[in-house]
C-alpha cells in the first residue's frame, strides 16, 4: 500500500479509462506514459475491462492497473485474476470492502457523506475516493471533512478539469484526483492518441506547476553580501532581511556569505508536488541528492538536484 500511495501521489492525476476495445490498450497505455502517467484505473463500465486489464498487466509493466465502477464481487474477483492491484468503487459497498481486505488488496470506496465516511472509518479505511466531487459540493465539500476526518485522504474524482485541478490537489487531504477528461472514449475509438498524450503532459505540467522561487548568489564575504543586497533595495526596494548564513532581498534574491554549492550559487524552483517532481525528473534522467533532503513533520519540503548548469546547482522547493 505504501509504494501505491507514493504513486497515486506523484502521479497527482489517475485517469479513469471506459475501453470499449481491448486492442485500443496497450497504445493508450504507453500514450499516458510517454505523458508522464504512470497509474490508470480502468471501468468496468463496458465488456472489454477485463480484458484491458490483463493485457495491460503484462505488455506494460511499468504501469500500475486498477479497475474502477467495481459494483460486485463477480467483478472484483475478475480484475484481481486479470492483475488489477487496487480497486475502486461509485459508493461504500461493504461486501466488496470486506472481499477486497480478504485479499489484501487496497480498495477506495466512493464517499460524499459523513455517514458514507464513518461507514468506510469502521472498516479501517483511510483513502477514500470523493465521488461525484462537484456535484458534491467540490473543494468547499473537501475542506468541511478535513475538520472532522484528519486522518483520511481523498481521490476526488467526478467533474475534474485543467481548470480546477490544482484547486483539489492544493488542499492537504487530497492524495491524487481522477480525470477522465484525458481519456475520452471518442479520442480513445478515434485513436486519437497523440491527443492523449498531449492531455497527459498538460495534465502532468499542471500538477507540478513549475515556478522560480529564489536565486541564491554566492560573494565572497558578508561584507560583499550586504553592499550587493542594499544596492538591490535602492534599485527595486525589495526588503533586506539579515540571516546567519545569507542577506535576503525580499524572497527572491538571496547573497551568499559562505558558498557551500555551486560554483556561483543555486536557484531554487518551487512546485506544488516535491514527490511527483523527483518522478518527472528521474524519466528525463535528473537525479537528486539524497543526502541533502529536508522534512517536516514527515513530508519532503526541499532537495538538490545532481546537476549544474551556468555555475548554479538546483533545488527544488515545497511551493506554499
Amino acid at each position: 500500500m505504501k509504494e501505491l500511495i507514493k504513486t497515486f501521489k506523484q502521479n497527482g492525476v489517475i485517469p479513469v479509462i471506459k475501453l470499449e476495445n481491448p486492442d485500443n490498450a496497450i497504445q493508450l497505455t504507453r500514450s499516458l506514459l510517454k505523458g508522464g502517467i504512470t497509474c490508470l484505473e480502468i471501468t468496468f463500465r463496458s465488456a472489454a475491462a477485463e480484458e484491458s486489464i490483463r493485457r495491460i498487466c503484462k505488455e506494460v509493466t511499468e504501469t500500475i492497473v486498477g479497475a474502477g465502477t467495481v459494483l460486485t464481487i463477480e467483478q472484483a474477483e475478475q480484475a484481481l485474476q486479470a492483475g488489477a492491484k487496487f480497486l475502486v468503487t461509485p459508493g461504500f459497498h461493504p461486501k466488496i470492502v470486506d472481499f477486497a481486505q480478504s485479499k489484501d488488496i487496497p480498495i477506495f470506496p466512493g464517499v460524499n457523506t459523513p455517514t458514507s465516511i464513518e461507514a468506510a472509518l469502521e472498516k479501517g479505511l483511510k483513502i477514500l475516493k470523493f465521488f461525484p466531487a462537484e456535484q458534491s459540493g467540490g473543494c468547499k465539500t473537501l475542506k468541511a471533512f478535513g475538520g472532522p476526518y484528519q486522518s483520511l485522504k481523498f481521490i476526488p474524482t467526478g467533474g475534474i478539469k485543467p481548470s480546477n485541478l490544482n484547486d483539489y490537489l492544493s488542499l492537504p487531504n487530497v492524495l491524487a484526483c481522477g480525470g477522465s477528461w484525458l481519456v475520452d472514449p471518442k479520442l480513445i475509438e478515434a485513436k486519437k492518441f497523440e491527443e492523449i498524450e498531449r492531455l497527459a503532459t498538460e495534465a502532468v505540467d499542471i500538477m507540478l506547476d513549475f515556478k522560480l522561487s529564489r536565486i541564491g548568489i554566492n560573494t565572497i564575504s558578508e561584507k560583499e553580501a550586504i553592499n550587493n543586497a542594499n544596492e538591490i533595495y535602492k534599485m527595486f526596494k525589495f526588503p533586506l532581511k539579515i540571516e546567519e548564513s545569507s542577506i535576503l532581498n525580499g524572497e527572491e534574491f538571496e547573497w551568499i556569505k559562505n558558498p557551500s554549492s555551486g560554483k556561483h550559487g543555486h536557484i531554487c524552483i518551487a512546485t506544488k508536488n516535491i514527490e511527483g517532481a523527483i518522478a518527472y525528473l528521474e524519466r528525463k534522467g535528473i537525479s537528486t541528492k539524497e543526502e541533502t533532503r529536508e522534512e517536516k513533520n514527515g513530508e519532503l519540503t526541499a532537495i538538490y538536484l545532481d546537476i549544474e548548469l551556468g555555475g548554479f546547482v538546483f533545488c527544488l522547493v515545497e511551493k506554499k
